[in-house]
């Protein structure tokens, strides 16, 4: 008669969410020189996301790796921001980030493009489920630095629903509309 353990309060069936893919960035051993010798810690970056538009980043610190991995991935899970996608492919417009020297620069690309981004900025696309975009970095090569500016950028996108709401108008007024006819033409 061994009972099964339960999960406390049902966190743990929440929290091991089967749907979240995670990237690791960066690994970092850093080391703490004492009496004894020397003591090795790891830190540890990481991106989640579900790939339908939802993305977060963590760093952890431990003495060994899994253990530094595991709680970069769970303060990434608690860190998530929902970003809009155009067409669910894309980023709405082109945006600029910036967190100390790090600064990212974002563009939408047409459908076929990929992702033309480096590093860290590439994880978070990846993750976020954009499949075509044009980023560069410029500024600070540092992860930690790219990952939030990255972010910064990010936070800022907004659909044109959003706008719309804002504005108190409908979608339709706030879209350009290319094909419609001009009002000289029309009248001509």
């Amino acid at each position: 008669m061994a009972r099964e353990p339960q999960g406390g309060r049902g966190r743990r069936d929440r929290d091991e969410s089967p749907e979240f893919a995670d990237r690791l960035v960066a690994i970092n051993r850093v080391s703490k020189t004492v009496k004894g010798g020397k003591r090795f810690g790891f830190a540890a970056l990481v991106v989640v996301g579900d790939q339908k538009g939802r993305v977060g980043f963590g760093k952890g610190k431990a003495k060994e790796v899994p253990e530094a991995i595991r709680k970069a991935t769970e303060q990434a899970k608690r860190g998530m921001i929902r970003v809009p996608l155009r067409e669910g492919r894309t980023l709405h417009h082109d945006e600029t980030g910036r967190w100390g020297a790090g600064k990212v620069m974002m563009r939408t690309a047409p459908q076929g493009t990929g992702i033309i981004a480096g590093g860290p900025m590439r994880a978070v696309f990846e993750m976020l489920g954009v499949q075509d975009v044009v980023a560069k970095s410029n500024g600070s090569q540092n992860p930690y630095n790219m990952i939030r500016a990255t972010m910064d950028a990010l936070k800022k996108q907004q659909s044109p629903r959003m706008v719309a709401q804002r504005r108190g108008k409908k979608v339709a007024d706030i879209l350009h509309k290319e094909d419609a006819p001009k009002p000289e033409a029309a009248e001509a």
